[in-house]
């Protein structure tokens, strides 16, 4: 597997990716209110790094650099479970200067727990109701 940064003509099967690997792993969103857009509107101006194997992109990171801060990580749901979040992660990680921050749906249980026994920790808890998140850290 190969881990490197996305080009433009990579954006159309990424667009896939985010759309599919949403609709069936948000269980609390509106599926039907997910498009293939989102996936351009969700990282503009990010610098995004896949994973890919025999010309097959496994999953993506959507990374604001500025701010230290991942917005992004999704693996395909083909493969999920074959350690490409934990290379994604680490090579967002290499990429950015601790501390780096992320922020994990609350309902997200599988994310949450990825992210802390890949050592990263809560802060707090923000958002609004029904939207609530996780403030994660790295250090």
């Amino acid at each position: 597997m190969d881990i490197r940064i996305a080009s433009e003509l990579d954006y159309p099967a990424l667009r896939s990716l985010y759309l599919e690997s949403r609709r069936k792993s948000f269980h609390w969103a509106d599926r039907e209110e997910m498009n293939l857009e989102d996936f351009d509107r969700h990282t503009v101006g990010e610098f995004i790094i896949l994973a890919e194997e025999d010309g097959k992109i496994l999953g993506f990171s959507s990374l604001n650099l500025p701010d230290n801060f991942i917005h992004n990580l999704f693996v395909h749901p083909d493969f999920s479970g074959k350690g490409i979040g934990s290379q994604l992660v680490n090579a967002s990680i290499k990429k950015m200067d601790k501390p780096i921050e992320l922020k994990c749906v609350s309902k997200n249980q599988k994310d949450m727990e990825f992210y802390e026994n890949n050592g990263w920790k809560k802060v707090i808890e923000e958002g609004k109701p029904k939207e609530k998140y996780w403030v994660m850290v790295y250090e």
